[in-house]
């Protein structure tokens, strides 16, 4: 653009040639005339900047990468709870368990996907729901997924409901009482070990139980402590 400017320039003030009489208005006017060719020029290439910028395709925004979302038991059941009811109003939970990931490892009692098994003794129905707020690949998606309805049976002992108010003892708590009986060491040798929680009616000694699994599942499980979900009292070691 600069170089087409000056040849413009010069192009002008060669052909610019006056008799003597009229040499200085001559020359005002050639001056005159090149600066137009400039300011011409100028303005042309900023347009056609401006024009080529303006074409551009805006770039599209970047999603946000949302984090994991790490729950205690009693945080997370609350949220199933209220789908639950809204399912059956007589639900009630028979199961609280968590589920491993790979965004989180349960060493502090929290986990980002806690699912809930509720049961409508009524309708002698059955139906799981899955909170989510975990962002690993191939986990549930975030919020709450529900489950199939199963038919249910109130005389089935595993399966056996309970009342929320027993459940007095968040995860975190049962983590305190399963690490001061070898859960620490557990730990100490293993620090990759994930520890998942499994919450459950014990018909015999109608106790809520928490089960502190020192593993992804109870099968394999280094240690496995069973904890009072009401109180928090140590148990047994049940493995």
């Amino acid at each position: 653009m600069k170089t087409a400017s000056l040849a413009h320039a010069r192009w002008s003030a060669k052909h610019c040639v006056f008799s003597p009489r009229h040499k200085k208005t001559g020359i005002d006017f050639c001056r005159s005339r090149q600066i137009a060719i400039v300011a011409a020029l100028f303005l042309l290439a900023l347009l056609t900047g401006c024009s080529s910028d303006s074409g551009k395709p805006a770039e599209p925004a970047k999603p946000e990468v949302k984090g994991p979302e790490l729950l205690t038991a009693r945080s997370g059941f609350q949220k199933l709870y209220i789908a639950a009811r809204g399912w059956n109003q007589d639900a009630r939970p028979y199961r609280l368990a968590s589920v491993a990931t790979s965004d989180g490892n349960g060493h502090d009692g929290k986990w980002a996907v806690w699912r809930g098994s509720f049961a409508s003794p009524a309708q002698r129905a059955a139906k799981t729901y899955t909170w989510s707020g975990s962002a690993a690949e191939g986990a549930p998606s975030r919020g709450i997924n529900p489950g199939n309805e199963d038919s249910y049976s109130p005389t089935n002992a595993s399966t056996q409901t309970w009342d929320i108010q027993f459940l007095k003892v968040d995860s975190d708590q049962a983590l305190a009482t399963a690490q001061k009986h070898g859960g620490d060491k557990i730990l100490e040798k293993a620090a990759d070990t994930p520890v998942t929680y499994v919450c459950d009616w014990n018909h015999n000694t109608n106790q809520l139980i928490w089960h502190v699994i020192y593993g992804s599942a109870r099968e394999g499980a280094k240690l496995v402590v069973s904890v009072d979900a009401s109180t928090g009292d140590f148990i047994r070691v049940e493995k």
